[in-house]
């Protein structure tokens, strides 16, 4: 994860063809990573539906981050791409709708 400074994180995608970067505050980046990591952990299947990962990260934040976060949807799909990039998660090969689990090291 490269740093812009010490309050932001630079975001990238792992999509073809996308280039450029998001910066987002690092606050809020480590605050949505750990709750994706966390719903992945207590996932029984071992991933987790794209589609529910906005309902399982706003599970795990308090009222107050949710607060301050701004709009939830684009905080999650930012950090998730950036986790891909960074391979910390990734995509079930060939699965519809999208799955995504943990990256085994």
């Amino acid at each position: 994860m490269a740093n812009t400074d010490s309050d932001k994180v630079e975001c990238r995608t792992p999509t073809q063809g996308r280039k450029g970067t998001t910066q987002i505050p690092r606050w809020k980046y480590e605050c949505i990573q750990r709750a994706i990591l966390e719903a992945l952990e207590e996932a029984e299947t071992g991933y987790i539906y794209f589609k529910h990962l906005n309902a399982a990260v706003e599970e795990a934040l308090t009222t107050n981050q949710l607060a301050k976060l701004g709009s939830l949807g684009w905080h999650v799909t930012t950090v998730k791409l950036n986790m891909e990039v960074e391979g910390e998660i990734v995509r079930v090969e060939g699965a519809k709708p999208q799955r995504l689990m943990k990256a085994r090291l």
